[in-house]
């Protein structure tokens, strides 16, 4: 392997702080960017430097400026865009940066498969399963649908994570309504760049993600994980999560989904797990790195070295024999979990039925090491960041 000069965006995300680790061990010189004078990623000891930039959300020419000054001034060889944001302001502009690998799809591939309505039209065309959903374009297209024909409870997401509000970018969230009434408040607080908006049936019962990573339609990475708390508790980011076997049948539905859009690097496939029926149901694709990054490199699974390799013509070996039962606990996030669940009713919280009460998640926090269990943040050989993340922690209450 060739050391090489590589440029991590967003080091705030814990996915450049995996991303960092990953690559630094590897042997390669690291260096990190991000809206901050000293982010998470910044603080590994596997970062060679830091530099400040703008924020890709607030304005991505001035961002994308930014990182094109910045990767030509220090001679960069690979760049890393972490967020979706990032992805969004750098892939249009691969002319600026010729000369520099920057291993993801096209803008328009990436585009494509962000738009999560036509992507789950896609998915059923090909046999993969969907929730049952309706698209809302706009606002005013609400007075056609009639709130007695929904099934609650209903989830409202909008069908890109980061879209563009006129004033720059940004980031949108779900939001769960559970009757008719519900609906009609949440439908007064979305915001306007919400739209496309999918109205879709909601799946209740736990999160499952296939990751991969494919190169000339070689697949050259595969690991599966299981949700077990997220952050909110009703669903978003997992903040407790274990490895499980790859299920042969998602793996491939997975890839035949990839294919359909020639994808070209790594990918998270979300599926949620109904608990009644057992049946995998599609949720979306990142085509990023992912927050849970660190517990498929602690499985035996490197993903950002593959994708890297893979990129600069090295030709890796595939991976997809790895650890299962490893358990990663993104501490401060879980801490996070149970302040929710302490402090708000389930119902507040919009959990779904059998949720475990006050008492219960206060009894599976305090289940605080098992064996296999690692802290994603806390590292011996890398202290620093755990303890930035926990003077930021305590400074944000």
């Amino acid at each position: 392997m060739t050391a090489r000069r590589i440029l991590v965006t967003d080091g705030e995300q814990r996915a450049a702080l995996a991303v960092v680790r990953s690559l630094g061990k590897a042997g390669h010189h690291v260096q990190v960017c991000s809206t901050r004078g000293r982010s998470l990623a910044g603080a590994s000891r596997f970062s060679r430097g830091e530099s400040r930039v703008p924020d890709a959300l607030a304005g991505a020419e001035r961002f994308s400026d930014s990182i094109v000054a910045l990767a030509r001034k220090d001679r960069i060889e690979v760049l890393l865009p972490i967020t979706d944001a990032s992805l969004l302001a750098l892939l249009p502009e691969r002319e600026r940066l010729s000369g520099i690998c920057v291993p993801f799809a096209d803008a328009e591939t990436h585009r494509a498969i962000s738009d999560k309505g036509r992507l789950l039209e896609i998915a059923q065309s090909l046999g993969i399963s969907v929730p049952e959903q309706r698209r809302i374009n706009a606002p005013d297209e609400w007075g056609e649908i009639d709130p007695g024909s929904l099934i609650f409870p209903i989830v409202l997401k909008p069908s890109r994570s980061v879209a563009d509000s006129g004033n720059g970018l940004v980031k949108l969230s779900v939001r769960h309504a559970s009757s008719a009434s519900q609906l009609q408040d949440r439908i007064k607080s979305l915001d306007a760049a919400a739209y496309p908006l999918l109205v879709q049936q909601r799946i209740i019962g736990p999160g499952s993600g296939i990751f991969i990573l494919l190169w000339d339609d070689e697949l050259l990475a595969t690991f599966a994980h299981r949700r077990i708390r997220e952050k909110p508790p009703s669903g978003g980011v997992s903040v407790y999560r274990e490895s499980i076997p790859a299920d042969p049948k998602l793996v491939a539905l997975s890839r035949a989904l990839l294919a359909h859009f020639a994808w070209r690097g790594v990918a998270m496939i979300e599926y949620k797990v109904d608990a009644a029926s057992g049946k995998q149901y599609l949720m979306e694709i990142n085509g990023r790195f992912w927050g849970s990054l660190q517990l498929a490199t602690d499985s035996g699974v490197d993903f950002p070295a593959q994708l890297v390799a893979a990129a600069l013509g090295e030709n890796p070996a595939p991976v997809s024999d790895y650890r299962i039962g490893v358990r990663s606990r993104w501490w401060w996030g879980d801490v996070d979990h149970l302040l929710a669940r302490v402090r708000r009713s389930n119902q507040a919280l919009a959990l779904p039925p059998g949720a475990p009460s006050r008492l219960g998640a206060v009894r599976d926090f305090l289940a605080i090491w098992r064996p296999g269990d690692r802290n994603e943040i806390l590292r011996l050989e890398d202290p620093a960041p755990f303890w930035l993340e926990t003077t930021e922690w305590f400074r944000g209450r």
